[in-house]
């Protein structure tokens, strides 16, 4: 595939729904802490349940995705924490830039992207599952303890965890597979619904997000987040591959996921917890409006070096 092909087959329709939602938002002003709550409490468990519970788990793969998930995420903590403290970023600041940088839309932006390369290859979408958990995991745990521990203190931040709904869908999830317990038809069917809804619903808000955004300051942490998302991230995760020899399917899906904008979830997280929340919004509206041209060339370079 070529760059215009890859452009307006992948990336477009995706942008097609984020501009509906923008202009939704526009005409009718939706309640957006509404919609926030609709996606943690609603849409990203029910998604993560069902699609743990369909996938064709094994062992070798999910070690691999893993570890590849773990160097990648530990490397750009150490590079986003070093950069942070250069800038001398406050607390509050440090920890929403760390964020916009380590969470990336592996679940409303990685999954279509994933389903529109691959032709809805069931491997590939194994590796972006297991990608899109592992990113929940540490997005709903540390990422959301990181915001409150700075503001309400550990102990609290770590109740507060345990009041999340996503942990407990990973561990359904993943307990009903690898015992291979069948869900009732009435449940299954129930959840697929909700499952089905999220990337709609996301993008949405995402487009609702969007409109409602202007920049007027911190741009130069702003761009400097964009940067380290879509191009710092995607290099790290190239050179990573490299190392570790990990070759065909799971290189080219691990290589792409690793190019994908700011999650649209730290930005909810942020103006959940009001931590930084103009800068989490603004850093998940660059590094998405962005990535229009970087995911582009990612998935090109990523069709020449695996296929």
């Amino acid at each position: 595939m070529d760059l215009l092909t890859i452009f307006v087959n992948i990336i477009l329709p995706i942008f097609i729904i984020v501009g509906i939602g923008a202009l939704l938002h526009l005409q009718f002003r939706f309640d957006m802490n509404t919609l926030v709550k609709i996606n943690i409490y609603y849409l990203v468990p029910g998604l993560i349940l069902i699609r743990l519970y369909e996938t064709n788990l094994t062992m070798n793969l999910f070690f691999t995705v893993f570890m590849l998930f773990i160097l990648y995420s530990v490397i750009l903590y150490v590079v986003s924490f070093i950069i942070s403290h250069i800038f001398h970023f406050k607390q509050t600041m440090r920890t929403a830039f760390m964020n916009s940088t380590l969470y990336y839309n592996s679940g409303n932006y990685g999954v279509p992207v994933n389903d529109l390369v691959f032709r809805q290859d069931p491997f590939a979408m194994s590796i972006q599952i297991i990608i899109l958990t592992l990113q929940n995991l540490l997005l709903y745990s540390f990422g959301i303890f990181s915001v409150q521990a700075s503001k309400i203190g550990k102990f609290k931040a770590f109740i507060d965890y345990l009041k999340m709904p996503v942990t407990y869908a990973m561990i359904i999830g993943i307990g009903l597979n690898i015992f291979d317990i069948p869900l009732p038809e009435f449940l299954y069917t129930s959840g697929t619904y909700i499952a089905n809804a999220l990337i709609g619903i996301a993008l949405l808000t995402l487009g609702a997000q969007v409109a409602q955004l202007k920049f007027s300051k911190n741009l130069m942490t702003v761009y400097l987040s964009v940067i380290m998302r879509l191009v710092v991230g995607p290099t790290l995760a190239y050179l990573i591959i490299v190392v570790t020899n990990v070759e065909g399917v799971i290189a080219q899906a691990f290589f792409i996921a690793s190019a994908m904008p700011t999650s649209v979830t730290t930005s909810i997280i942020a103006q959940e917890y009001d931590n930084e929340p103009e800068f989490a919004a603004q850093a998940v509206l660059a590094s998405t409006f962005f990535s229009m041209v970087t995911v582009t060339i990612v998935i090109y370079l990523s069709t020449i070096i695996y296929i």
